[in-house]
C-alpha cells in the first residue's frame, strides 16, 4: 500500500475538523442549517490554509443524500453517502475543479460555461470551483461575468485566490467573500501534537514549536515539514534534529547576541558572529529569530503583566526573555527591532552575508543612545530652574560623598545669558554645614571643583506621549535666548551647512543655557540625541564664530526655530487668504458669478 502523506491524509472532511477558520466555519453552517445560500462564494488567503478544503466541504453540504439516502442540504455532511465519497475521490461528475493558473484563457472558462445550461446528472447542485482565479486573463473574466451574476438556480460558483487584489471588482461585487487568515503557531503547535499522537510519533514539544513557526500560518507547509522531520530523525522528532534540518538558528545564539548588544559587548557580538559563520548557520535566520525574541521582549517591556502570563511553563524561553526586557532599555530594543527587520533585505546585497550580519549588529552599537550626563566639565555656567534635583559638593568632599549629598529643590534664578551664578544649597543643608556651603559658593565664583547636575528622570511610554502632545498645544513662549538660537540655526539652515538629522536636532531644540563655552539644549525625543547629529552642528556652529561644547537634555521645548518657523508660515497663509478674500476683484466674482475658492489652494507669494 502506498504511502499518503500527512497534509492529504488528515485534511479535513467536515467544518467540524476544520481548524483555525472558526469564523468561516459558523458563517457558512448557519446559512447551510438556515438554507439562505448565495450563488457565488470567494475564498482567499495565503497557501495552504483550507480554500481548496472549504470549497470541497461545502460542495458535499450541498449535495450529501445521508447515511439512508433520504438527506438534505446539510451543515454536517454525512460522509458515508456515494456524493460525499465521490467528491472527496475527485470523480463526483457535478462538481469541477479548474485551475486558473494553467487553463486561463478564454476558451477554457467558456469551455466550463457550457456545463452550466444542463441540471446536476446526480447531485443536487452543480458546483464549479475555480482556483487561483486571479490568473484568468480579463477576456476570460469578462465571458464569465453575465454567468456569474445570474446562475442557473441549481449552479453555485466557488472561486479561491492568495491574491484578491488582482480580481476585478465586477468578480468581487458578485460574490459572497471570505479571507481564511494564517494560523497562529499554537493553533498550528496544538494540531501537530494530534496528528502525531495519532500516528504515534514521538516528538519534542520544541521541535512541534519549530515547526509550527516555520510553517508560517500555513497547515499544509506544517504537515509537510512533519513529513520531511520525521524521514530526517528515522521516525522521531527532537529540537536538534528538526533545527538541523530547517536551518534555524539555535536560541542561545540570539540572547548571546541580545545579551551583548545591551551591555555594549562588541567583542562578544562578533566571537558569536564568527561561530554562526563556522557552523553553516542562516544569517538571514538569525535576524528572523532575533526579531520574534524583540518583539516579545518589546511586548514585555510595554505590559509587564504579561511578564507572569508568560511565565506559565509552556515556553522554555520566556524566562530568558524577560530577563533580556529587564535589562535593556525599551527604545533600544526598538532601535534593534528595526535595525535587524531592515538589515534582512542588506543580507543579499553583500558580498558575504556574514559580515553583513555583523555590521548589522554592530549598527546598534553605532547608534545606540549615550547616557548623556549632565555634570558639566567646567566649574561654573548659567542655571535655569532645575526640574528634579541638584547636587553641590565643595572642593574638600569626596566624589562618594558628593553624589550622596542631594538637594530637593534649588530656586529659580533668571539671569542674563553668559553670567555666571553660585550654586546654593537649601537652608535646611545648608545651617546643618555653614562652612561647607561657604566654599561652595566660594568655589562657584571661580574656584574648580564645584559641579551642577539635573538629574533627568526618564517618563514612562504613556506619559511622553501625554507630554508631547501638551507640548504641541502650548503657545510659543520667546525669550532671548530663543531669538539668538532661532537667528543662528536660520543661518545654518541658509548657508546648508547643517542636514538631515543635524538640521532636525537644530531646529527641533531649545536653546536652554548659555556659558562662555558650553550651551544646554532641550529636545523632546530622544531619537534626536545623537552623538554625530551633535558633533556636527558643534562644528557648524564654530563657522558662525560659536566654538562651544553642546549638551542636550530632554524635556518639554516651548521655543524651538521649527515652531517659530512654523507659526511665521500660518501667518503668512492666514493673511495671504485674507488679503484674496478682501480683494474687490474676487468679491465681485464671488458675488456676480457665484465663484468659490478652492480650499487649500491659497499658497503665500
Amino acid at each position: 500500500m502506498s504511502y499518503l502523506v500527512l497534509a492529504r491524509k488528515y485534511r479535513p472532511r467536515n467544518f467540524e475538523e476544520m481548524v483555525g477558520q472558526a469564523h468561516v466555519v459558523q458563517a457558512l453552517s448557519n446559512a447551510l442549517t438556515t438554507q439562505r445560500l448565495h450563488h457565488a462564494y470567494m475564498f482567499t488567503g495565503t497557501r495552504g490554509v483550507g480554500k481548496t478544503t472549504v470549497s470541497r466541504i461545502l460542495a458535499k453540504s450541498l449535495n450529501c443524500q445521508g447515511p439512508d439516502g433520504q438527506g438534505g442540504i446539510t451543515a454536517t455532511p454525512c460522509g458515508v453517502c456515494q456524493a460525499c465519497k465521490d467528491i472527496d475521490s475527485g470523480r463526483f461528475v457535478d462538481y469541477t475543479e479548474l485551475d486558473a493558473a494553467s487553463n486561463r484563457g478564454v476558451d477554457e472558462v467558456q469551455s466550463l460555461l457550457e456545463q452550466a445550461v444542463y441540471k446536476p446528472v446526480q447531485g443536487r447542485f452543480k458546483v464549479f470551483m475555480i482556483d487561483e482565479v486571479h490568473m484568468l486573463t480579463s477576456t476570460a473574466f469578462n465571458a464569465m461575468l453575465k454567468t456569474l451574476e445570474e446562475p442557473p438556480e441549481y449552479l453555485k460558483f466557488v472561486l479561491a485566490t492568495t491574491d484578491p487584489q488582482k480580481v476585478p471588482v465586477t468578480v468581487l461585487s458578485r460574490c459572497l467573500q471570505f479571507n481564511l487568515r494564517p494560523m497562529a503557531p499554537e493553533t498550528v503547535l496544538e494540531h501537530l501534537t494530534q496528528v502525531l499522537k495519532t500516528e504515534d510519533v514521538p516528538a519534542d514539544v520544541q521541535a512541534l514549536r519549530l515547526l509550527a513557526r516555520a510553517a508560517r500560518g500555513s497547515m499544509r507547509d506544517a504537515l509537510s515539514l512533519t513529513d520531511q522531520a520525521i524521514a530526517f530523525g528515522n521516525g522521531t522528532l527532537v529540537e536538534g534534529g528538526v533545527r538541523q534540518m530547517l536551518g534555524t538558528v539555535d536560541r542561545g545564539h540570539v540572547f548571546r547576541l541580545i545579551d551583548a548588544l545591551a551591555a555594549g559587548d562588541g567583542k562578544t557580538v562578533v566571537e558569536t558572529s564568527e561561530t554562526l559563520r563556522r557552523d553553516g548557520l542562516s544569517a538571514a535566520s538569525t535576524l528572523e529569530e532575533m526579531t520574534t525574541v524583540l518583539q516579545a521582549m518589546a511586548v514585555l517591556q510595554a505590559v509587564p503583566a504579561r511578564a507572569d502570563h508568560a511565565a506559565d511553563g509552556t515556553d522554555p524561553d520566556a524566562a530568558e526573555t524577560a530577563r533580556l526586557a529587564a535589562s535593556m532599555p525599551p527604545d533600544e530594543t526598538q532601535l534593534l527591532y528595526s535595525l535587524c527587520l531592515h538589515g534582512r533585505g542588506e543580507l543579499g546585497l553583500a558580498p558575504d552575508e556574514y559580515a553583513a550580519l555583523t555590521m548589522v549588529l554592530l549598527r546598534l552599537l553605532a547608534f545606540k543612545p549615550s547616557a548623556e550626563k549632565k555634570t558639566l566639565n567646567e566649574p561654573v555656567r548659567a542655571v535655569r530652574p532645575v526640574e528634579r534635583a541638584v547636587a553641590v559638593a565643595s572642593p574638600a568632599d569626596t566624589p562618594v560623598a558628593a553624589k550622596s549629598r542631594v538637594a530637593t529643590v534649588a530656586p529659580v534664578i533668571h539671569a542674563p545669558p553668559g553670567h555666571r551664578l553660585a550654586i546654593v544649597e537649601p537652608p535646611a543643608l545648608a545651617a546643618a554645614e555653614p562652612r561647607k556651603i561657604a566654599a561652595a559658593v566660594d568655589a562657584a565664583q571661580g574656584v574648580p571643583g564645584v559641579v551642577a547636575m539635573q538629574v533627568r528622570v526618564q517618563p514612562p511610554p504613556g506619559m511622553r506621549d501625554m507630554a508631547r502632545e501638551q507640548s504641541s498645544s502650548t503657545p510659543l513662549v520667546t525669550s532671548e535666548d530663543g531669538d539668538f538660537w532661532h537667528e543662528a540655526v536660520s543661518q545654518l539652515v541658509a548657508a546648508e551647512a547643517i542636514s538631515a538629522l543635524t538640521r532636525e536636532l537644530a531646529l527641533q531644540s531649545q536653546l536652554v543655557a548659555r556659558d562662555v563655552d558650553q550651551w544646554l539644549l532641550r529636545v523632546e525625543r530622544e531619537s534626536l540625541n545623537q552623538v554625530a547629529s551633535r558633533e556636527k552642528l558643534q562644528a557648524a556652529l564654530a563657522t558662525l564664530g560659536h566654538g562651544v561644547k553642546l549638551a542636550v537634555e530632554i524635556g518639554n521645548v516651548v521655543d524651538s526655530p521649527a515652531r517659530r518657523n512654523k507659526l511665521a508660515a500660518e501667518a503668512r497663509q492666514k493673511a495671504a487668504e485674507e488679503a484674496i478674500h478682501n480683494d474687490p476683484l474676487v468679491q465681485s466674482m464671488m458675488r456676480d458669478f457665484d465663484a468659490r475658492i478652492v480650499p487649500g489652494t491659497l499658497r503665500p507669494a
